[in-house]
Order: structure tokens, then C-alpha cells, then sequence
């Protein structure tokens, strides 16, 4: 279980509702944007339950969840499978009746990414996990959180999801700025089941993804971009955030931003 937080805040307007006991379940929690808003949630008090394709990724997650004071719950998932998600949701649901923030960050790009070289394999890849398998955990949630009228969905979506960038190709593009059109939709319907969805759109963030970039990324330039531990400071202010708050989109880039002085893709 996991052990409140203990942290003495001085903010004299305090910070936020208490999330201690809460449920939160992360996707792509084995690198980058979910593994740090595992950890930050973790530290705030939270019952955390981890999602991924890779299981020893996940056990590395848990082992820096568990030092931040929660002992996590390991459900190995890939979700561009909608029977296997659904699976999961239910069993978490079984075991701790609800879930009150999922943060939807399981995501993938491809090298080759522009027109002259993508091909239908990689449209359809990119696609199925980062707009069909946000899809599929999203209509998996909606059911247990109208039950309890309460819930909070951060959809990690990307500056791409805003602006067309060439940086992260036309697939990319089109997923990212399908999941922020998803994610508004859930506010437009569940809003009155008191159920809130945040489009999360991070500009570059130095996570292992950049591994696929087509233009090799120097450790300089990652340094100045956004860091996994930023945008899990950044969900964990989202969650604390009182349940009369729906922030629908918060687009979040580095001071640096290479997108706005130019860069090869």
C-alpha cells in the first residue's frame, strides 16, 4: 500500500486535493513521460498500477515507484489489443474499484517517416498504438469512472498534436492530432458524469523515442529539451488539481525550442 505523502507544503493556498490512496493507472510506464508520472504520482500517495509491452522495463519502473512509497501493481499490456485492455481495466477495477487517473502515455514513431519514405506498414503501426490503442483504454475507462462520476484521463498527446510538424511525420501528425480531438470529445459528453480529459502536448522531450528519429539527436540537444522528470511534475499537477478543474489542453515545450529555430526532421 501506499504510504501518504508527508511532504510539509508551505504554499498558503496548499497543494491540491490529496491524491493519498488514490488509484492511478499508467500506460507506456516502462520509459520516459509514463515511467516519471508513475514515480511522481507515487510520491504524492497513490496506488499505482504499471502498463507495458515490456516487462522488464516495468520492473524497473516499480523499482523507483516502490522507493518513492508504493508498492505497484504490474499489469503487462500491449493496447493496440482492445480485448487485453478491457482484460486489464476490469481486473483493476475488480481489485481496487475504480480508477480516479489514467495517464495514457504508451506511444511509438518510426524512421522513416516522411512521404518519400513511409509505407503503409509503418502508417498503420504508428496509428494502432498512438491513437487506436489510447482509443481502446479510453472506452475501457469511461464505464468504471461513471460509476463513481469521477475521473481525470490525461491523453499524452504532443506538440504535433497542435501544430503539423515535419519533425514527427505525417502518421504521427494525424495520430497525435486525432487524440487531442478524442480527448476534447470525452470532455463534450462526459463532463456531465464528472469525468475530465487533458490533452498533455509536450514539445521535444528527451525519452527514448528519440531513438527513432532519423536524424541522430546529440546529448547536447537533449539536454535542452524537456526532461521525463518535467512532465511527470507537470501530470502530477494535474491531478492534484481540484475535481471543479478540467484544463482540456496544456501544450508544454522546452525554453530551447528547436521547432521554433528550425531543425531537420
Amino acid at each position: 500500500m501506499s504510504k501518504a505523502n508527508t511532504q510539509d507544503n508551505k504554499h498558503p493556498f496548499g497543494a491540491g486535493r490529496d491524491l493519498g490512496g488514490k488509484i492511478a493507472w499508467i500506460t507506456g510506464a516502462g520509459t520516459g513521460i509514463g515511467q516519471a508520472a508513475a514515480v511522481a504520482l507515487a510520491g504524492a500517495g497513490m496506488e499505482i498500477i504499471l502498463s507495458g509491452r515490456r516487462k522488464a522495463n516495468l520492473d524497473e519502473t516499480a523499482t523507483l515507484v516502490r522507493a518513492a512509497g508504493c508498492e505497484p501493481v504490474i499489469e503487462t499490456l500491449d493496447i493496440s489489443d482492445p480485448t487485453e485492455v478491457n482484460k486489464v481495466v476490469a481486473r483493476i477495477e475488480e481489485r481496487f474499484g475504480g480508477i480516479d487517473v489514467a495517464v495514457l502515455s504508451a506511444g511509438i514513431n518510426i524512421k522513416n517517416r516522411t512521404w518519400e519514405k513511409l509505407d503503409v506498414e509503418g502508417w498503420d503501426a504508428v496509428v494502432k498504438i498512438d491513437l487506436n490503442g489510447a482509443f481502446y483504454c479510453c472506452h475501457a475507462l469511461l464505464p468504471t469512472m461513471r460509476k463513481k462520476k469521477s475521473g481525470l484521463i490525461i491523453n499524452v498527446a504532443s506538440w504535433a498534436g497542435v501544430h503539423v510538424s515535419r519533425m514527427g511525420g505525417p502518421a504521427y501528425n494525424a495520430a497525435k492530432h486525432g487524440m487531442v480531438a478524442m480527448s476534447e470529445s470525452i470532455n463534450m459528453e462526459e463532463a456531465v458524469n464528472g469525468i475530465r480529459s487533458c490533452a498533455l502536448c509536450p514539445g521535444e522531450v528527451a525519452t527514448p523515442l528519440l531513438e527513432k528519429r532519423p536524424v541522430p539527436v546529440s546529448d547536447e540537444q537533449k539536454a535542452a529539451m524537456l526532461q521525463p522528470e518535467d512532465l511527470g511534475e507537470t501530470v502530477l499537477f494535474l491531478a492534484r488539481l481540484d475535481e471543479r478543474v478540467c484544463v482540456n489542453q496544456l501544450v508544454i515545450s522546452p525554453t530551447a525550442n528547436r521547432i521554433y529555430v528550425g531543425t531537420k526532421t
